[in-house]
């Protein structure tokens, strides 16, 4: 048996994709799974050093690793109407001078935000799941925020400055593509691509058909456990882009290339 080092996130879409090949629930071609879950941007970061064998990434690192990880056609999030929203406790903001709360230097949301603004200058990076209380509290004048934050920011008396996924569609009528799930490049990790790519999608595949088998799974390490703010977060977030990006989820990570390489910040 093979052991992997396998590496995602704690968010309900990244439990529920991986829960049926980590709990036996599905063949797993003689692969043994060891997980390991951080947030996101300690994986990306992570994967600067090749920690992981096969690792959850921000397509934004995935495309500065491009060199020492190749992307899985599967267990990716792209998706409409799902992208990071800024907030803060009012629209009325400079931002030359506001102070910004990021999840991450290397997550997509903060590669985004740096292409719809570029004027933003002050930012400071901080834990996902910080960020709303450090706007509610005033320590930040507004906050990138990602995963379940979409669903609860008004309870943190919070409303929305812009949704970066809506300018994304607006800008290239593409699905956003967010997080992506990528093997290291040197032998023997990139000769099981093939065998990895199929074992997650019938993970998901698994998923989807018992919907029941991983809650417990999902809310043991989720942020937010109310159950329809998981099941929201879910829907969301996993779809037919996570089964498979076909050519329009290879599209959008192209555009999302180009259009960093243009502006200078790949």
């Amino acid at each position: 048996m093979t052991r992997l080092d396998v590496a995602f996130s704690t968010c309900p879409n990244d439990t529920f994709i991986f829960h049926a090949m980590l709990h036996d629930c599905i063949d797993t071609k003689d692969f043994h799974f060891a997980a390991h879950m951080h947030d996101v941007e300690a994986l990306n970061k992570k994967a600067f050093s090749k920690t992981f064998h096969v690792s959850n990434l921000s397509f934004y690192a995935y495309l500065k690793l491009r060199q020492s990880y190749e992307i899985l056609d599967s267990g990716s999030a792209l998706g409409f109407g799902c992208g990071p929203l800024l907030v803060g406790k009012s629209t009325d903001l400079s931002f030359s001078k506001a102070k910004i709360a990021v999840p991450g230097e290397y997550t997509t949301a903060y590669l985004l935000m740096r292409l719809w603004n570029p004027s933003i200058q002050h930012v400071e990076i901080t834990r996902f799941d910080n960020i709303l209380e450090g706007v509610q509290i005033g320590k930040y004048d507004a906050g990138l925020i990602i995963h379940e934050g979409r669903f609860i920011y008004p309870e943190y008396d919070c409303v929305e400055i812009i949704d970066l996924g809506k300018w994304w569609e607006d800008e290239t009528s593409l699905p956003i593509p967010l997080g992506c799930i990528s093997i290291r490049k040197d032998p023997p990790f990139i000769d099981y691509k093939q065998d990895i790519e199929s074992v997650i999608r019938n993970s998901i595949t698994y998923a989807f058909n018992n919907r029941d088998a991983s809650k417990s799974f999902v809310k043991q390490h989720a942020q937010e456990i109310d159950d329809q703010v998981i099941d929201g977060h879910i829907d969301l977030y996993v779809n037919n882009f996570s089964l498979s990006l076909g050519d329009t989820g290879r599209e959008a990570i192209q555009i999302l290339e180009e259009m960093a390489r243009r502006k200078k910040i790949l």
